[in-house]
């Protein structure tokens, strides 16, 4: 196996049951021992394959649930006014504070708090309180009248589309305490990749001549860098594009008898049709047999059972479809996978996109899905964008997402866990997906805390 990154796709083999306990407890440094021990014996290749991406996954549990109860206490009530202990149980006792056992303590997860900010308009109303108590300057008020989506959504309805033009520098920074002089480095930047939405991709500068660039149908396209580190200086790449967002309005498909039988397969570890993922397709689609009502019965499951809640690294995430199914809570990738699983269920062709999303001059990482229905062919879903807007009360936006995006993106990924072209040596940061970059030297591999990522709009225009 040249990418050792394939081994997630054992991960549903699962561990024996004294290093699963081990895992559940805590115990790393024990279960990893067990691991080695195994891995020295005969044993089938897909448990191997298994014991090698647990014993990795394990020992970066730490990276994320950094904090016990006294320190989660002190951030929540340093962010948020008036915090109390009893608001910490209750919020914990509704799985909307992630903990995991580290040594049989429990150890919360870092970003906790944001979460709750964000997905609590309570708490984000006392957030704002805290800040203006310790001194922090006004937050910035969204500008008055209608809201950017909202814009986008009536125009792409007159018009039928909606285009921008937009241009990125991204770039990545190995920090200080990883950079070592002397070395020889391997970076790997996400960059446009042909789409139905993309047009007049343009890669208009580098930080240092490209070793490769992947073609433009790349699964997962990246330009990659090789340097001898003299200096700590960043990689960058800057490109420019334009995004065509096309409306269709899904009620109005008539869709044929028979649809195609590509993308309806499973992909180990998260894409796994699970018998509780199998029982719940048969009750959403109880009564339909039309492709468009099945997929709009599961967007309207995935929007109106799972609460956003940011995410530990995917890197250490098990069977994330099925979990946000069992848990009602994740971000946009996972909220994709879930959609994405449930429609291949149901017999509907699905597949992910990912990058950025890229409102005027505010660039973030983001995921979402499409799905086939013919003779249309592909549409486009974003479950968490369609969520949020529900929990806001937004439905014509919630709905607006189901067949729609918005001009306001970059795809650099069409597949979900696809190795790189060329691929990379050691464990990728996000084994699945890749919007901000990688980095490895020759005899390991950066983890995210180990490099900075930046991603600033240059430039960006209306057509």
């Amino acid at each position: 196996m040249n990418d050792i990154n394939e081994n997630f796709r054992y991960l549903n083999v699962g561990l024996p049951e004294d290093i699963a306990r081990l895992k559940a407890w805590g115990d790393i440094d024990e279960a990893v021992r067990l691991i080695d021990l195994r891995l020295k014996e005969d044993i089938p290749a897909p448990l191997r394959g298994c014991f090698v991406a647990e014993r990795e996954m394990m020992q970066r549990l730490k990276d994320d649930f950094t904090l016990d109860l006294d320190q989660a206490m002190a951030q929540a009530q340093d962010r948020v006014s008036g915090f109390t202990k009893a608001e910490f149980d209750a919020l914990a006792d509704k799985g909307r504070i992630d903990w995991i056992y580290l040594n049989g303590e429990k150890r919360y997860f870092k970003r906790f708090v944001n979460t709750l900010i964000k997905t609590h308009p309570d708490i984000r109303e006392r957030a704002v309180q805290r800040h203006r108590e310790k001194g922090g300057a006004e937050p910035e008020q969204a500008p008055a009248g209608e809201h950017i989506l909202d814009r986008s959504m009536r125009l792409m309805r007159e018009r039928g589309e909606l285009s921008n033009y937009i241009r990125i520098k991204a770039s990545v920074k190995i920090s200080d305490a990883a950079f070592e002089k002397g070395r020889r480095a391997r970076v790997w930047l996400p960059i446009p990749a042909a789409c139905p939405q993309q047009s007049e991709i343009e890669l208009l500068s580098f930080s240092d001549e490209p070793k490769h660039i992947s073609p433009l149908d790349a699964p997962q396209r990246t330009v990659c860098f090789e340097r001898v580190l003299d200096e700590n200086r960043e990689f960058f790449v800057e490109y420019s594009y334009v995004h065509t967002a096309r409306y269709c309005d899904p009620s109005s498909i008539r869709a044929d008898a028979v649809q195609p039988r590509d993308f309806l397969n499973e992909e180990n570890p998260h894409i796994v049709f699970t018998p509780y993922l199998r029982a719940i397709t048969q009750d959403l689609l109880r009564g339909t047999d039309d492709p468009v009502e099945k997929a709009r019965r599961i967007f309207g499951f995935v929007t109106g059972k799972v609460k956003y809640s940011f995410m530990p690294s995917y890197f250490v995430l098990e069977n994330i479809a099925e979990n946000a199914a069992r848990n009602f809570k994740g971000d946009c990738g996972v909220q994709a996978l879930l959609f994405i699983t449930l429609c291949r269920l149901a017999g509907i062709p699905a597949r992910w996109q990912s990058g950025l999303c890229c409102e005027p001059y505010d660039v973030g990482a983001h995921d979402w899905a499409m799905f086939y229905i013919a003779p249309h062919g592909w549409l486009f879903a974003d479950p968490s964008y369609g969520g949020s807007a529900h929990r806001a009360g937004n439905e014509a936006r919630r709905w607006h997402y189901f067949g729609n995006l918005d001009p306001y993106r970059m795809v650099a990924n069409c597949e979900f866990q696809h190795p790189f072209d060329p691929p990379m040596i050691h464990w990728r940061a996000d084994p699945y997906d890749n919007q901000t970059g990688e980095i490895e030297y020759e005899d390991r591999s950066l983890r995210s805390r180990e490099y900075e990522r930046d991603q600033v709009m240059s430039e960006y225009k209306e057509l």
